[in-house]
């Protein structure tokens, strides 16, 4: 089951599923994705994001594969859903996206062993990691950086943990051209090892979101862009971009900070 949040048009919100046959379905109504609001479909208490976690993404940015996770949050002012227009900060020269495979927490948690790691998962689902590099290079805690209003779009849909392979694919593209293409498979830490980190020092709540981490090819946006990510077995995220600087020259990802 893919599990999807909406207003219908009385302006009720709905969970309800979100069908192969591209319908939201909420008991015996039928509607189409575009008559509704989708919303995002976790109301986390937290997102926590992992930095460096593909080997390829760490060559790009010339920084050394980390010998444990590197972590960092998002509050939930950072959320953003499926068909949002995202208004980026204003006069930034570059923020980038960062497709991620996000995992949904199904229950309050602390010091899970990573053989009980699955217990605790309710579903997986697709972040984008909005990272304003402007002011990333400039802090080290990425207040500015990375926790920016509407930061992560996050949906469209909880996809069931059977739904989705172990070595789901991750595609994002800007308008309609690929940039970011890997497998969950290429995780540095894997989804349980980085359940049992995170909750040796934190407790995660229901509806809680672990956004594990970008592959290669991240790249400015631009003002009118739309961004579209996609892990297999959850389905597509996509979302508008507006007010982003036009970033101008090569992309040199050696001066990019860790992340």
């Amino acid at each position: 089951m893919r599990k999807v949040r909406f207003r219908d048009p009385a302006g009720s919100v709905r969970t309800g599923e979100w069908t192969d046959d591209d319908e939201l379905r909420f008991g015996e109504e039928k509607f189409d994705p575009s008559e509704v609001d989708v919303l995002p479909p976790t109301e986390p208490s937290k997102i926590v994001c992992v930095g460096l976690n593909y080997s390829a993404h760490a060559e790009e940015t010339d920084s050394e594969i980390p010998d444990r996770p590197l972590l960092f949050l998002k509050g939930p002012n950072t959320l953003a859903a499926h068909g949002d227009t995202i208004s980026l900060p204003e006069g930034k020269e570059r923020v980038d996206h960062e497709a991620e495979f996000g995992v949904v927490i199904g229950e309050q948690c602390r010091n899970v062993p990573e053989d009980k790691a699955e217990e605790v998962i309710a579903g997986y689902t697709c972040v984008n990691d909005l990272s304003n590099r402007d002011d990333q290079r400039k802090e080290q805690n990425w207040i500015r950086g990375k926790a920016f209003d509407n930061a992560a779009p996050i949906g469209p849909v909880v996809a069931d943990p059977e739904h989705v392979p172990d070595d789901a694919e991750i595609t994002l593209t800007v308008n309609g051209e690929e940039k970011q293409h890997s497998s969950i498979d290429d995780l540095i830490f894997s989804v349980p090892e980085l359940i049992s980190e995170i909750t040796k020092l934190v407790t995660l709540e229901r509806g809680d979101v672990i956004a594990t981490g970008t592959p290669s090819g991240v790249s400015p946006l631009s003002d009118g862009d739309t961004v579209a990510v996609t892990v297999e077995g959850v389905g597509t995220l996509e979302h508008d971009i507006v007010g982003a600087g036009e970033f101008s020259g090569d992309v040199d990802h050696r001066f990019m900070p860790n992340q």
